[in-house]
């Protein structure tokens, strides 16, 4: 609560011009980060149950629950995985003025990834650098590709290249928004909700 005396000495500070108004003070900054480029990965915020690729007829198996957030002004995009077996791992993933790219640095129990890059042609996010396993304390490159589908879901897919060079997929998730996934009551059933 705004005790009488902070008022009175707020508006005498703003009359002098030494202080902002009493309601600049109290009014929240507003977002700094907005529009370009700050908005190319907000095709990934969300809310989402996460699923292995359909095969053939068969859908494919829930993966986890991911939820991606905008915070800090638009400035910062954060993430929180829940993989289905109870793994876990967050990411804060910026776009760095200093080198006009986007960044993300992921930490899991086991794995930190940190890379770097931006919206392909195609308008999918591409970010390649390196992954590191504490367990095996073992590195290799990654590039991560996050890819906005007509039907509102995302694709997410994890290649990761061996000694010689050569890329290979290890991860693909179908990021389905929550409200809208018709498989939601079997996410929750895994989630043990």
């Amino acid at each position: 609560m705004i005790s009488a005396k902070s008022v009175l000495a707020a508006a005498a500070l703003s009359l002098l011009g030494l202080g902002p108004t009493l309601a600049q003070a109290q009014a929240p900054p507003p977002d700094a980060c907005v529009g370009a480029p700050w908005d190319a990965f907000d095709f990934w915020v969300g809310d989402w149950n996460v699923y292995a690729p359909d095969t053939d007829e068969t859908p494919g198996p829930y993966l986890g629950h991911n939820v991606i957030a905008r915070i800090n002004g638009g400035c910062l995009i954060t993430e929180h995985w829940v993989g289905a077996s109870g793994n876990a791992g967050d990411s804060f993933n910026v776009h760095d003025p200093l080198v006009g790219e986007w960044r993300q640095v992921w930490m899991s129990n086991g794995w930190y990834i940190d890379y770097t890059g931006g919206l392909d042609d195609t308008g999918a996010m591409v970010l390649t650098g390196e992954a590191y396993t504490v367990q095996t304390n073992s590195r290799a490159p990654l590039r991560g590709t996050w890819t906005p589908n007509a039907d509102g879901t995302v694709t997410q897919q994890f290649d990761q290249a061996d000694a010689d060079g050569n890329w290979s997929t290890i991860f693909v998730g179908i990021y389905v928004p929550k409200a809208d996934d018709p498989r939601a009551a079997e996410a929750a059933a895994a989630r043990g909700e």
